[in-house]
């Protein structure tokens, strides 16, 4: 059984996800692949990792930086999970490109590795901010591929400091 909790942000609402001990999902309602990993037995329940996750919100939308994570247990393929882990190495204020993070895996496993298949881990990644897909850009500087949608990747990175100058929307 898996259990939701709901979060204001000031960019909108967020759904978050459990197993019960572990965060599982945290979403911007109405975002693309909302909840695609929440099954469809759940229910609200008030729950300490959901305490966590709004203690760890809170600090994040107040612009600092969190020195803790809740427990986190995205369901996922190993190649995704490999995804997040380095997208939860980004550090705060900071961007990646989907190259850099696919030289990463391709010199992990001496092989090569694509930027549209780790795109393609990154948009589905369902626990949006805290693992964090939005510090994810373009090699040339474009601010591609956040779920729900560029405005909201421009405010996320914006609250974190980011020199948004280098940066350009398609």
């Amino acid at each position: 059984m898996q259990y939701t909790a709901h979060y204001a942000s000031p960019f909108g609402p967020i759904t978050l996800a459990s197993d019960g001990t572990s965060l599982v999902g945290l979403w911007f309602d109405g975002q693309k692949y909302f909840a695609d990993t929440l099954e469809d037995a759940h229910r609200q329940k008030s729950l300490p990792v959901f305490e966590e996750a709004r203690r760890w919100l809170d600090l994040y939308f107040s612009g600092k930086e969190p020195s803790f994570l809740p427990p986190l247990a995205p369901k996922a393929t190993p190649f995704r999970k490999k995804v997040w882990d380095i997208l939860l190495s980004i550090p705060y204020g900071q961007t990646m490109t989907y190259g850099e993070i696919a030289k990463t895996i391709a010199r992990e496993q001496s092989s090569r590795m694509s930027a549209q298949a780790v795109g393609g881990a990154v948009g589905h990644n369902p626990i949006s901010i805290i693992v964090p897909c939005h510090r994810v850009v373009g090699t040339n500087g474009s601010l591609t591929g956040y779920a729900d949608g560029i405005d909201k990747k421009v405010q996320l990175l914006t609250l974190e400091g980011v020199d948004m100058t280098r940066f350009f929307v398609p």
